[in-house]
């Protein structure tokens, strides 16, 4: 186990000495015998009933890994394990393992304030703002998280609208709202200024910055299947579009569950994912607990999660050496009860 504790967080298990690691194809296990095995089967068979069912919406993919094996997998019709599954947000904390490799490298400091030209003059209040700030979603720009058409929604304008050719220039050209730093607020746009950020760290853009993404991520992982989305001005749209299988968002899991190493090799640097996990601070109504692009206590205390648009999850979860990645369309109204149902499924592995 790792010895790490920093505040508080539980230790990360390192990958069991007789099992391989997944580069290419994933080891194979069965459910543990502790498993509460009727409860998980009546969880399974709810999701992936012939007809939907209405708390849950459709659940395209299901994919369990444990102590580094794959142990269960289920697919609704017409996917499978070669289909790809878009990420939505769950790009965001693939962004976050990108400024981490550059990081290591001294190509970015989080702490300083971030190489947005926009900002460029140290007379603008936004000049202060950091990368860290901007990774814990605590940037004070006023920009409006929305998904729904009929609300003015600055997100939908930026993928879908005027921002759309250059989103990192339209998320930065928001005023600040607040100071930053004092207020936090969860904003696709903070992620893809971070993403132009680290393009310019990386000398990269467009086609260039995903060679760099394959060779220096996805490549020493596995992540085959991994395609990101650009915008016109080539910055790596990381707040949202970034499609993989299910088994290769389980590998990126996998990945921040051992620590950032990857068979003997450091991916991500020594800090990096107790750093993800790291509660950032939140007003009393945040939606839930966050650390920076990752959010956190999904499946209970010390887990961290990828989460995405209509459903898409990839949980890590220390305590129980455990990776759940589940993909879907669930509604708006229903967002609440995927979280519901895997923290349920996890928790079937605490006590039979």
């Amino acid at each position: 186990m790792n010895a790490s504790t920093r505040d508080g967080l539980p230790p990360l298990p390192q990958q069991p000495a007789d099992v391989p690691w997944p580069t290419k194809e994933w080891p194979r296990g069965d459910l543990p015998d502790d498993v509460d095995k009727a409860r998980f089967s009546k969880l399974m068979n709810h999701a992936f009933a012939a007809e939907a069912p209405a708390d849950l919406g459709e659940t395209h993919a299901v994919v369990v890994i444990k102590g580094g094996k794959l142990v269960h997998e289920q697919y609704w019709t017409g996917f499978g394990p070669d289909v790809t599954c878009p990420s939505w947000s769950k790009a965001k904390s693939i962004t976050h393992a990108l400024v981490g490799i550059l990081a290591a490298e001294g190509r970015i400091d989080i702490h300083a304030p971030a190489d947005v030209p926009e900002w460029a003059d140290t007379k603008d209040p936004r000049h202060a703002i950091t990368l860290d700030l901007l990774l814990r979603m605590s940037s004070g720009l006023a920009f409006r998280e929305d998904y729904v058409p009929e609300h003015p929604s600055d997100v939908i304008e930026m993928l879908w609208g005027a921002g759309k050719d250059d989103t990192a220039h339209f998320a930065a050209s928001f005023p600040l709202e607040h100071e930053p730093g004092s207020y936090w607020s969860y904003a696709s746009g903070t992620t893809n200024i971070v993403s132009r950020t680290a393009a310019r760290a990386a000398k990269a853009f467009g086609s260039d910055f995903e060679a760099f993404m394959r060779e220096r991520l996805f490549e020493p992982i596995g992540m085959t299947s991994a395609t990101p989305k650009f915008d016109a001005a080539g910055t790596f749209i990381g707040s949202s579009f970034c499609f993989c299988t299910p088994r290769d968002f389980a590998r990126f899991g996998l990945l921040y569950l051992r620590n950032g190493v990857w068979d003997g090799k450091r991916i991500l640097p020594e800090g990096w994912v107790d750093y993800a996990r790291t509660p950032t601070w939140q007003q009393g109504d945040a939606e839930d607990p966050y650390g920076a692009h990752w959010w956190l206590g999904i499946a209970g205390p010390g887990s961290f999660s990828a989460n995405g648009f209509e459903g898409q999850y990839t949980v890590v979860v220390p305590e129980l050496d455990m990776v759940v990645v589940r993909h879907g369309k669930t509604s708006l109204e229903a967002k609440l009860n995927p979280k519901a149902w895997i923290a349920e499924i996890v928790d079937c592995f605490r006590s039979a």
